[in-house]
C-alpha cells in the first residue's frame, strides 16, 4: 500500500471516531488486487481498504449497506471516500470459516462442530438470495448486472485459456465452443431472479461470537440459488464429504421452502450443473493466479478441484449432449502434464508416513536421504486398550483419547516447530523433497494420528505438495 494511501486511511479513521491511531497492521494479500490495512485507537478499531477499481468499490458499498440494513450479518461501512477509493469497514476478527475448519478437523475430523457452522450458513442463504434481494439496487452490479449468458461465456473461456491451454489438455476448440453454447442455454433455462453474491465460499464468511459474517460480495449479481450454494458446498480446500454435501443441500431446501416454492428434484439437476461452471471458473482462477501469476498456493487448490469435478462428472444428469465438455472434463484427472506441472510449480514435495518400528524404518522415496522420524512409543498407547485396538488413529474415539493428554499437543507443537524450520529452508534453497516420518509400535495409532496432524498442518501453513502414507494401514 502506497504511503499516500496510507496517511489517507488514517485520516478517514481519526475524522470518524475522534481519536488518535495507536497500531497499524497490513493484512495478508487476497486473490484480488484489494490491499486491507486494520487500524486501532484506544477505544476503536477498523479495516481500512484500498481498491483502484471505483465501480467495484461502489458495488461493496451499495450492497453492504442494502445487505446490513435487511439484517443480514455483513461489515458496516463507516466511511467511503470515493475519490481516493478507500473505504472503513468493520472488523470482524479473523476466523474465516475456513480457517474454523481446518483447524477443528485437524483436531476432530469433519466434527459436529464444523457441521453445524455450515448449516447456520445454508439457513441463512435463502434470505440473502430471496428476501433481501428484493430491493436490491441492481445497478450498482459489476462487471455484469445478471449472471447471464456473457457472464457463463467469460467463466467457461477463462477455465479454455487460463487452465487447459495452460496444462496442455487437447480438445476440439469448435466442438467445445458448441458445448458451452448447449451448456449456457440449459443453465439460462433455471430461475434466477435472486441475489447471487459470486463468489460464496469459506474463505468469504467470517466467524464472529460463532455466527457466520459475510465478506467479499462486490461481485454479486442476479442469478440463479444453485450457483451460492455450489460455490459453498464444492469450494475446493474445504474438502467437504460428499454426504455431508447431501445433507446440507436438504438443509437450505428445508429454508429455501418456506419463503419461496421450488421443486427439489429440478433445482437437484439445475444445482450440478452449476456445480460443473464453477468449478470450472474456480479452475480458471488457480491457473490464472498459479500457472500464470506464479502464486504457488493456488495450485494447492488443484488437486481438491479435480476430486470434486469427478464427483460431479458421476452425479450430473442433465438434458443435454456435451460430448466434447465431458470427454475435457474426465480427461483432466488422467493428465500427466498436468499433474507433473503442479509437481513443478510448488517445487517442494513433504511426504509424511506413519509406520510400525517392528517392520522397520520406511526407506526414503526420494532417494535424497535425511529429514525427520519422529518415535510416538513415549505418548499414551491407546493400542493397549481393548474398544480402540480395531480403530486407527483417524476414528475420532482415538483423537479424542490422545488429545485428552497435554503431552500428545506439546510433542507435535514440538515436530511442527522443527519441520516448520526445514520447509522454509527447504522452500528458500529450492529442494525438491522433504521427509517426515513417525513410527510406534504397531503403526495403527499414535503414528497415524501424529502424521494426520503434520500433514494438516503443513497444508494449511506452506504452498508445497504433501503426500500422506500410512504404511501398514496402507
Amino acid at each position: 500500500m502506497k504511503k499516500i494511501t496510507e496517511q489517507k486511511l488514517i485520516h478517514l479513521f481519526q475524522q470518524r471516531f475522534s481519536e488518535e491511531v495507536t497500531s497499524l497492521e497490513m493484512l495478508p494479500p487476497s486473490g484480488s488486487y484489494r490491499e486491507y490495512l486494520r487500524v486501532k485507537s484506544i477505544h476503536f478499531n477498523a479495516i481500512g481498504t484500498w481498491n483502484e477499481d471505483e465501480k467495484e468499490n461502489n458495488a461493496f458499498v451499495s450492497f453492504s449497506r442494502h445487505l446490513r440494513a435487511s439484517g443480514v450479518n455483513v461489515p458496516d461501512i463507516y466511511e467511503y471516500d470515493q475519490q481516493a477509493r478507500i473505504y472503513l469497514q468493520e472488523d470482524l476478527g479473523d476466523e474465516t470459516l475456513f480457517a474454523f475448519l481446518s483447524e477443528t478437523r485437524t483436531q476432530k475430523g469433519f466434527s459436529s462442530e464444523i457441521l453445524d457452522a455450515y448449516r447456520k450458513v445454508v439457513r441463512i442463504l435463502p434470505t440473502i438470495q430471496v428476501t433481501a434481494s428484493k430491493e436490491i439496487d441492481f445497478s450498482y452490479c459489476y462487471p455484469r448486472k445478471a449472471f447471464d449468458r456473457q457472464s457463463m461465456m467469460w467463466d467457461l473461456n477463462y477455465f479454455k485459456y487460463y487452465f487447459l491451454k495452460l496444462a496442455k489438455v487437447s480438445f476440439d476448440e469448435q466442438a467445445l465452443e458448441d458445448d458451452y453454447v448447449s451448456f449456457c442455454d440449459y443453465l439460462l433455462k433455471a430461475e434466477s431472479n435472486f441475489f447471487m453474491m459470486r463468489d460464496f465460499q469459506s474463505r468469504n464468511i467470517m466467524l464472529r461470537h460463532g455466527e457466520p459474517w459475510f465478506i467479499d460480495y462486490q461481485g454479486g449479481r442476479r442469478g440463479a440459488l444453485q450457483y451460492d450454494l455450489a460455490s459453498l458446498l464444492y469450494d475446493a480446500k474445504a474438502d467437504i464429504p460428499q454426504s455431508v454435501r447431501e445433507e446440507l443441500i436438504e438443509e437450505y431446501l428445508d429454508h429455501l421452502v418456506e419463503i419461496h416454492p421450488v421443486d427439489r428434484k429440478e433445482f437437484k439437476q439445475y444445482f450440478y450443473g452449476y456445480v460443473l461452471i464453477r468449478i470450472m471458473q474456480a479452475m480458471g482462477a488457480y491457473g490464472f493466479r498459479g500457472f500464470y501469476e506464479k502464486k504457488a498456493h493456488f495450485l494447492k487448490s488443484i488437486p481438491f478441484a479435480l476430486e470434486n469435478l469427478g464427483l460431479v462428472m458421476k452425479k450430473i444428469d442433465i438434458p443435454i449432449q456435451l460430448t466434447e465438455l465431458y470427454s475435457v472434463l474426465n480427461s483432466l484427472s488422467e493428465s500427466e502434464v498436468l499433474k507433473n506441472i503442479a509437481v513443478r510449480e510448488t517445487e517442494l514435495t513433504v511426504s509424511i508416513t506413519s509406520f510400525s518400528y517392528k517392520k522397520g524404518i520406511p526407506a526414503d522415496p526420494s532417494g535424497n536421504g535425511g529429514g525427520f522420524v519422529f518415535d510416538c512409543r513415549a505418548l499414551p498407547n491407546p493400542g493397549r486398550l481393548l474398544e480402540y485396538q480395531k480403530l486407527t488413529g483417524k476414528d475420532k474415539e482415538v483423537i479424542e483419547y490422545l488429545e485428552a493428554y497435554p503431552e500428545v499437543d506439546a510433542f507435535l507443537k514440538a515436530t511442527f516447530q522443527l519441520v516448520d524450520q526445514s520447509v522454509a529452508g527447504y522452500l528458500d534453497r529450492k529442494f525438491s523433497h522433504l521427509s517426515v516420518q513417525f513410527g510406534c509400535t504397531g503403526g495403527q495409532h499414535r503414528s497415524v494420528y501424529s502424521a494426520e496432524r503434520m500433514a494438516a498442518h503443513v497444508k494449511e501453513h506452506f504452498p508445497v505438495r504433501v503426500v500422506l502414507h500410512h504404511r501398514e494401514q496402507d
